[in-house]
């Protein structure tokens, strides 16, 4: 491969950010902002944002797209900020930070952008923190994960549909035919450079299987798009406080968010590809317990065979989102060094659909 040059993103503008909050009345003139980048996501762009010289107020957790090239619809902080907007509004069930604005205007830092309260506790990734050292605490977050979903699941629907944030029927339809056009958006992107994107044979493999084994639908509900422990808030009593990053909520099937979540859960016996990716879940709930609390706190029936559709569709879905990350990478878009394991950890997601698929 041939030597790149790293572009490296340019430091959040808290010159301009301090003008625009300054003009939405949320500072005083004069104040200044202070913007630390937080978090291990390889999506969306976060930023603690703090008062220089004011340890008194609360921070904000700032969200924007991440930069580069995107695929179409990804990384949508305007349509994440709806769907939380509603979610405060409609129901005090789900547990969702308190918003502060949305600023849909790119000329500020460049994209769109969001401020919310930032919720005290710890996001867990692959290293457990102190107080998930007892069996007591790993056992309470993982069953207040599955809980915590099934408080989303619960939500009412329709005002969704009503503000244009999903439709009542034919979501996993629109699933297969949504991330089917992101891998071709790649292909396209990279052929108007005079490039090509790599062969994924796993992925028309799994595309067909999809295709042809949808299951049948069930009650709609609010799905999250991205649930997994990694997007939520945990305060230590391994109680979560705030569910976060809703960029992919929509109304569809819950059984999604469900196979989603499992896709993220390892079990003895199972090599996860990607493996910081996914935490460590000794001690944790099976995901037998997982699915069985869903369905008790949710009042919905307990999937059956079903699941490794949706499971699979989780990975495979994952799979095009971060082949997306990988080419931006080669392009110099990015820093994140993880990215630079996708040129076999891709190709490992999708193996690992095909096999949860029996396919």
């Amino acid at each position: 491969m041939a030597a790149r040059i790293r572009v490296m993103p340019e430091p959040l503008d808290t010159e301009s950010l301090g003008a625009w909050a300054v003009q939405q009345g949320l500072i005083d003139a004069g104040e200044q902002l202070h913007a630390e980048p937080i978090g291990e996501g390889h999506s969306n762009l976060t930023y603690q944002i703090t008062r220089v010289g004011d340890s008194h107020v609360a921070p904000w957790i700032l969200r924007r797209p991440p930069y580069g090239p995107l695929l179409p619809t990804a990384h949508d902080v305007v349509r994440e900020y709806r769907v939380m907007e509603l979610l405060r509004t409609d129901t005090e069930s789900v547990r969702v930070p308190e918003l502060v604005g949305l600023c849909a205007d790119s000329d500020v830092l460049g994209a769109p952008f969001y401020l919310m309260n930032k919720v005290p506790g710890v996001v867990v990734r692959n290293q457990l923190p102190d107080f998930l050292e007892s069996h007591e605490n790993r056992q309470a977050l993982g069953l207040d994960l599955a809980r915590a979903l099934a408080q989303v699941h619960s939500v009412k629907w329709q005002p969704f549909v009503d503000a244009g944030l999903g439709k009542p029927s034919g979501y996993l339809e629109r699933q297969l035919r949504r991330w089917t056009g992101q891998r071709e958006g790649i292909q396209a992107t990279l052929a108007a450079a005079g490039s090509s994107a790599r062969e994924l044979p796993d992925y028309d493999i799994l595309r067909d299987w999809l295709g042809a084994n949808i299951p049948d639908e069930v009650e709609p509900a609010v799905v999250h798009g991205d649930y997994k422990l990694d997007n939520v808030i945990v305060n230590e009593q391994g109680l979560i406080v705030a569910v976060v990053d809703w960029e992919m909520a929509t109304v569809g099937d819950p059984r999604a968010d469900l196979g989603y979540l499992l896709s993220f859960w390892p079990e003895p016996g199972i090599t996860m590809p990607l493996g910081d990716l996914f935490p460590p879940t000794a001690g944790f709930p099976s995901r037998g317990e997982l699915v069985a609390q869903w369905a008790l706190s949710s009042g919905r029936p307990t999937p059956g065979q079903e699941l490794r559709w949706f499971e699979a569709l989780a990975l495979w879905k994952l799979a095009i989102l971060l082949e997306a990350s990988y080419h931006r990478w080669l392009a110099g878009m990015s820093d994140d060094d993880f990215f630079s394991r996708l040129e076999i950890g891709v190709p490992a997601l999708l193996a690992r659909a095909r096999e949860v698929a029996h396919v």
